[in-house]
C-alpha cells in the first residue's frame, strides 16, 4: 500500500495518507493565549486535512496536550467553537511539558479521507 506524504522535512511530514487514514502531525499554534494558541491550530488543522482530503467532519480521534490542566475550560471554548458537533471524534486531552515553553496547547488528529 502507498503512503503519501505532506509537507515532508528532514524530521517529520506534516500530514501522512495511507489506506485511507490521515494522521497529523501534532500541532501548535500562534498567540499569547491558550484560545488564541488553539484557534491558530484548529486553522491549521483545516488546512492539513483539506491538504489530505479530509475535513473536521472526518476526524476520528484528537489528542489534547495542555501545559497545564488550568487551562482546560479555555482550550474547550475555541474547540467547541470548532467542532463538528454532528461529528465528534473520540478524544483524550492531558497535561505534558511541550516542546517550548511558548506553547500552551498541542493536538495530534487522525481522520478518514473522503
Amino acid at each position: 500500500m502507498t503512503i503519501t506524504r505532506h509537507e515532508t522535512g528532514p524530521r517529520m511530514s506534516q500530514a501522512n495518507i495511507h489506506n485511507g487514514v490521515v494522521y497529523l502531525a501534532g500541532q501548535v499554534g500562534d498567540g499569547e493565549t491558550v484560545k488564541a494558541q488553539t484557534e491558530s491550530i484548529l486553522k491549521e488543522i483545516d488546512r492539513l486535512l483539506a491538504l489530505a482530503g479530509s475535513s473536521k467532519s472526518r476526524i476520528l480521534s484528537a489528542q489534547i496536550w495542555l501545559d497545564d490542566m488550568a487551562n482546560f475550560a479555555e482550550m474547550n471554548e475555541a474547540w467547541d467553537a470548532w467542532v463538528d458537533k454532528a461529528n465528534t471524534p473520540a478524544r483524550a486531552t492531558g497535561e505534558a511539558k511541550l516542546a517550548a515553553p511558548k506553547y500552551k496547547v498541542e493536538i495530534i488528529v487522525v481522520a478518514a479521507q473522503g
